[in-house]
């Protein structure tokens, strides 16, 4: 299972177990309706803390993965121009 799944699982897990405290919690009923809804709050500003986080790891990985394409075809630029002289020297 991946860390992603396994992080989503307790997210999902801690939340319904904090809405379900304050459900059952013996308050009024607008003071619960405010609890959830600052919960609920804190629940989204954390999935977005963590997908932003997510959006960062993949343009870094993005990024290496164009430096080494990059390099590999300069390398690759670099032994064709070699091969062309040596062809030319040759026929030459």
């Amino acid at each position: 299972m991946s860390s992603g799944k396994v992080l989503l699982g307790v997210l999902a897990g801690v939340a319904a177990g904090a809405l379900l405290g304050i459900l059952f919690a013996p308050d009024k009923g607008w003071n619960t309706r405010k609890r959830i809804s600052k919960k609920g709050e804190d629940f989204a500003e954390g999935l977005k803390e963590k997908f932003d986080e997510f959006l960062e790891n993949i343009s870094v990985k993005v990024d290496e993965v164009k430096e080494e394409v990059s390099d590999i075809t300069n390398q690759t630029r670099t032994k064709a121009s070699e091969a062309k002289k040596e062809a030319k020297t040759a026929t030459g």
